[in-house]
């Protein structure tokens, strides 16, 4: 009977020249190598990739913000002027009013003369010239 030789190489090292025979030599664990080496590069580009697309749809965001803040700006101001004009329309409405209240008490009053009416109409317009 023939026996076996005893194999002199533990035998891990044995199972791994066979992987390296199996994957192709120098060839195959220099492939290997690289991908494995290349990994934190292929992740860098890939975040850039990532940074890069980010940024473009942001760019135009930031500058439609950049312009509303502007317009907002804008009305506000405008606003406040609108209101300060809405006032003073209303503060002449006010007085407006006020004088043809006296001048239809003074039409329509039960002694009312062509004389009192115009004296009533005099001290309205003196008291609109003192405003």
């Amino acid at each position: 009977m023939i026996s076996a030789p005893t194999p002199e190489a533990p035998q891990w090292v044995q199972v791994l020249l066979s992987l390296l025979g199996i994957l192709g030599g120098t060839t195959g664990l220099a492939a290997i190598a690289t991908v494995v080496s290349q990994r934190g590069k292929f992740k860098a580009d890939a975040a850039d990739t990532l940074t890069e697309a980010a940024l473009t749809l942001v760019q135009p965001l930031q500058t439609r913000i950049t312009e509303l803040e502007g317009q907002a700006v804008t009305s506000r101001s405008e606003l406040g002027l609108l209101r300060e004009q809405v006032n003073q329309l209303q503060f002449v409405v006010r007085v407006l009013t006020r004088t043809l209240d006296r001048w239809r008490t003074a039409v329509h009053a039960p002694d009312a003369t062509l004389r009192k009416i115009r004296a009533v109409v005099t001290e309205s317009e003196r008291l609109s010239e003192d405003r």
